[in-house]
């Protein structure tokens, strides 16, 4: 497909959503904008605070995926923000988020092989995660709740994301060989695409899926940091659902966050815009929270989730950018995963 066509398909998506999904829920909380003046300022500093510490879970997500050769934490902070207000802004953005991380972990010393399967199993690996907490709720939930046709769907999607992460692990590890001769033949019908390079490629990229599933203990960090990392996130939104008066169960909360972001994966908007609200809000709508309460519970949560990271993010760059000749080539930092 044409760059320009792209492009254009993009922006007509991101004007449709934010059309027919994201201005009528701003019509909608006009008439409820009284509830602000109940909000508690202290519980609005709980649901910040917890939003900060899923991005700390996420930075030592990057780090014990790319460890021995993790960054400092300031730095992969930097990294990580960056990379999240350039996915906050643009359709798709997770690829641009993650050319970007990419060239900056170079700049830091991460070895390329080392850098790309990481960055790829950080994405990869969190989504699995965000499947199984999805699918845990709803084991729990469908008894209580019933059934809707939009579950199947998300758990439709999150069972084919697991087929092929796993599938591509097992095939890549035990079925080296053959991949290996799939890819040669791949390489030899593309022009100036060496297949020695790619075969090299593979095995350095089996040698570093070998060593992370062999060694138990990163490989149980890196599921516990991505699991706090959603776990953090949807707690932001529990609080501020509690801040508007409203207590929603938690099994109830994971089914309506997991439906959401699960959803909020087809790249037709940056980071799920209008998806995540059109999803979230009916959703806890219909397991009981009052439609006033659940629209601003949920904007108030995308203003922490979505919107405050963008500046912040941009500052992050800057800031990297302006360090940029101090910060090449940094010495690694060699800690073990760090426990929860």
């Amino acid at each position: 497909m044409p760059r320009e066509l792209r492009i254009i398909l993009s922006a007509g998506c991101l004007v449709f959503v934010f059309e027919y999904l994201v201005l009528p829920q701003f019509a909608s909380a006009r008439k409820s904008l009284h509830l602000l003046s109940s909000l508690n300022p202290l519980i609005v500093l709980l649901a910040v605070g917890l939003e900060m510490a899923a991005i700390y879970s996420y930075v030592e997500l990057t780090r014990t995926v790319l460890y021995p050769f993790a960054p400092k934490r300031y730095n992969t902070l930097r990294v990580n923000l960056a990379g999240l207000a350039i996915s906050h802004v643009v359709p798709g953005g997770t690829a641009p988020a993650g050319a970007l991380s990419y060239r900056i972990f170079n700049e830091l010393g991460v070895p390329k092989e080392t850098n790309a399967f990481g960055l790829a199993a950080q994405g990869s690996g969190s989504a699995v995660v965000l499947n199984i907490i999805f699918w845990i709720a709803l084991v729990v939930s469908i008894p209580l709740r019933g059934f809707n046709p939009a579950y199947g769907f998300a758990a439709l999607a999150g069972a084919f994301l697991m087929l092929a992460f796993f599938g591509t692990i097992i095939l890549i590890t035990k079925g080296q060989n053959q991949a290996d001769i799939w890819l040669r033949a791949l390489a030899r019908r593309v022009p100036k695409l060496d297949e020695d390079t790619v075969s090299q490629l593979l095995d350095k990229v089996a040698n570093r899926i070998t060593l992370l599933v062999n060694n138990r203990r990163t490989l149980w960090w890196a599921f516990t940091w991505a699991g706090l990392n959603w776990l953090f996130d949807g707690a932001c939104l529990w609080v501020f659902l509690w801040a508007f008066g409203n207590i929603v169960s938690p099994v109830d909360l994971l089914v309506a966050y997991g439906l959401a972001n699960i959803l909020a994966a087809i790249p037709l908007t940056p980071a799920g815009l209008g998806v995540i609200e059109g999803v979230l809000i009916p959703t806890l709508v219909g397991f009981g929270v009052p439609h006033a309460g659940a629209i601003l519970a949920v904007l108030s949560y995308r203003l922490v989730n979505f919107w405050l990271p963008i500046p912040i993010g941009a500052m992050s760059y800057a800031s990297l950018q302006w360090r940029k000749g101090p910060l090449s080539r940094e010495v690694p930092d060699s800690d073990e995963p760090s426990e929860p």
